[in-house]
């Protein structure tokens, strides 16, 4: 646009309705082109790269995922990356071989990035909030490199006492019972800073918040699956009495941690 704002007689050669034959070939225009084609992957590389922020920042906040990963974003953007991908090469082509229609090229990426924008906006309607509900300080949103605690106020003696305090109460009032537990909530009942128990869990405890959760929910199912009380309750069941809230993410998770499925540890222990 700018260059058409100062250039305007050479706007028609660099039009995406080009045709060289009738104007001559346009370094400018393949500049353009060229420019083009290499923006897709280049946004493409940043998505990927705030896909895996986002992952680090669920994991150090929540202990269940679902309904919040936002797969179905993460679906769209892979398939339009290679749609555009595809599109892009066909557009190179048939400037270098003249092969392909040129039409072909263009209304297949505006059809393409239309059908992609109305389904972010469906879907987008439909996403529940990730980071709400509590204040913006009380949310972990970084990456999980220790080089972030240097700057750190906490001692290393009261972090390794509020390590103590946590694993004591995680033992006692079994706050990961709750299905929807997340940092801030953990936070506020142990009455110390959300970025304190991040700091805690991921360096003093070495793991993300996640997994920690979860593994004190696997401990929790491996428990009453031996529990004599317990063997009516199907492997399902005691995963939802654990704090699971749905099946694949207890499968999932159980065998990440156990190296087994949940079926396979219940008969090995029911013999």
């Amino acid at each position: 646009m700018i260059v058409v704002s100062f250039l305007p007689e050479i706007a028609v050669t660099i039009r995406l309705d080009h045709v060289s034959g009738e104007y001559g070939a346009s370094g400018l225009f393949h500049l353009f082109l060229i420019a083009t084609a290499l923006s897709g992957p280049v946004y493409f590389g940043l998505s990927l790269f705030l896909f895996k922020k986002l992952d680090v920042n669920i994991a150090n906040n929540f202990s269940s995922i679902e309904h919040i990963n936002l797969d179905w974003l993460r679906k769209l953007v892979y398939t339009f990356g290679v749609v555009w991908t595809i599109l892009m090469a066909a557009a190179a082509i048939h400037h270098i071989f003249h092969l392909f229609s040129w039409v072909f090229c263009t209304d297949g990426l505006s059809l393409s990035l239309s059908v992609f924008i109305i389904l972010i906006g469906y879907f987008g309607l439909k996403q529940k909030e990730i980071f709400s509900g509590y204040g913006k300080d009380q949310f972990v949103t970084e990456g999980r490199s220790y080089s972030k605690y240097a700057g750190s106020m906490l001692k290393e003696t009261d972090a390794e006492i509020y390590a103590q305090k946590l694993k004591t109460f995680m033992v006692e009032k079994k706050p990961f019972l709750d299905p929807n537990l997340n940092l801030p909530e953990l936070a506020n009942e142990l009455n110390i800073p959300s970025h304190y128990v991040s700091q805690v869990i991921n360096k003093n405890i070495g793991q993300n918040f996640f997994d920690f959760i979860n593994r004190y929910r696997v401990e929790e199912v491996k428990a009453k699956i031996i529990d004599p009380e317990y063997q009516k309750y199907s492997v399902l069941g005691i995963a939802y009495e654990a704090g699971f809230n749905s099946k694949s993410a207890f499968n999932r998770v159980f065998k990440n941690i156990t190296g087994q499925t949940p079926s396979s540890y219940k008969k090995q222990h029911s013999r």
